[in-house]
């Protein structure tokens, strides 16, 4: 029954992931990108993890999804291809070679049965004795509060630098 579920989601999470990458325009880049975190938030949700699928929808579709049309709205990025891209062939070829070198490297370890992660101590019994947005918010306040403050900090020079850049 999960199947008919997760097959769709997922189908739909790439495709639109695809056209993140695909796509010229930036405004419909940014937009199949809202389309894959709602894919991935009903993913989060056959995973039993409510609070993570609402904070994905709240959070990354509503937050960073304007915060990123924002800095695309404010630099006013044009729809002609870059310099480099007209001139030198030869590094567009380069780069997709080494992206297929490193989607090779991810499907062989993923896809061979001895490489096993090791567990961690939050196993899922732990989480469901505690509730998932008790785990959660205990994890990112007390274990996870330094990464997240980070977080906020690289997000908040992203902001500056696009306005400072904007501005030229």
């Amino acid at each position: 029954m999960e199947w008919l579920v997760f097959v769709p989601l997922a189908a739909v999470a790439l495709v639109t992931a695809v056209l993140v990458i695909i796509l010229r325009n930036p405004v419909y880049c940014a937009l199949s990108l809202v389309g894959t975190f709602f894919a991935l938030s009903g993913l989060y949700l056959l995973l039993h993890a409510q609070f993570i699928a609402v904070v994905q929808v709240i959070v990354y579709a509503g937050a960073i999804m304007v915060l990123f049309l924002f800095v695309v709205m404010l630099l006013d990025l044009g729809h002609e291809l870059p310099a480099w891209l007209q001139r030198d062939r030869s590094r567009l070829l380069l780069g997709i070679g080494v992206a297929l070198l490193l989607l090779i490297e991810l499907v062989i370890p993923v896809g061979s049965w001895t490489a096993r992660a090791p567990q961690g101590p939050h196993t899922s019994e732990l989480a469901g004795t505690f509730g998932n947005t008790q785990l959660v918010g205990r994890l990112l306040f007390t274990d996870f509060l330094v990464p997240f403050e980070i977080t906020s900090i690289i997000l908040l020079i992203a902001i500056i630098g696009a306005m400072v850049l904007a501005r030229r």
